[in-house]
């Protein structure tokens, strides 16, 4: 599988490019800031990106979805659950002081339905919290269980995400760790929004946070 990640100031937020190694067919998850590097390394892999897939609609995930999309002439697909979200991406960056420009429409949103590139296929899981139209893209090859979770700002390597933000809630987020993302197995490789990327054992069996909340509901 080809795989690229970027990151740029002020929210250092990871971008991904996933692709197929035989077909160079490929998906853009989450353009921000970042946005630039992650077309050049389009064009450096020589991939044909299909679709870009938003794991929720934060503004730091979303503030490079308008250049992605005219570079690049694909639909954009997301959760419809974070459309209130979207549909005020200028609003959501004068709230940290910064000027983004509206993303165009979302093309597709999501039905649990896979999204399919070359060999592989993204498996689309529902993973509210952080955001309510929070998902997990699950990627692996078509017709098997991927290892590969892309969870945007649902789970972090010794962190979860923040439920400060409007439509945060903490019981429903540790719901979406415990419940969708740790069934996927123990192997799997976890891909965070930000930060390095981690594994379903590790954060099982040692992320505070996960810890802490699955004594108190033995308590």
């Amino acid at each position: 599988m080809i795989l690229e990640v970027r990151a740029a100031p002020p929210f250092h937020k990871n971008g991904y490019l996933v692709g197929c190694e035989r077909t160079h067919e490929a998906i853009l998850i989450d353009p921000g800031d970042e946005v630039g590097d992650m077309l050049g390394a389009v064009a450096e892999r020589d991939v044909q990106v299909l679709y870009i897939l938003l794991t929720h609609a934060h503004i730091d995930h979303i503030s490079g979805v308008a250049q992605a999309k005219e570079a690049l002439d694909v639909p954009v697909y997301m959760h419809e659950g974070d459309q209130p979200l979207y549909a005020h991406a200028v609003e959501q960056g004068a709230m940290f002081g910064f000027t983004v420009r509206q993303p165009p429409p979302v093309d597709v949103f999501y039905d649990m339905t896979p999204v399919r590139f070359g060999d592989y296929e993204v498996r689309i899981h529902h993973t509210p919290g952080h955001s309510p139209g929070g998902v997990c893209l699950q990627v692996g090859k078509k017709g098997a269980a991927g290892r590969e979770l892309f969870v945007g700002d649902t789970l972090f390597a010794g962190s979860i995400g923040r439920t400060d933000l409007p439509g945060g809630d903490y019981e429903t987020l540790m719901r979406s760790i415990t419940g969708v993302i740790f069934p996927l197995g123990d192997d799997a490789i976890v891909h965070p929004g930000h930060g390095s990327d981690t594994t379903v054992a590790r954060e099982r069996t040692s992320n505070p946070f996960v810890l802490e909340y699955l004594a108190g509901r033995r308590a």
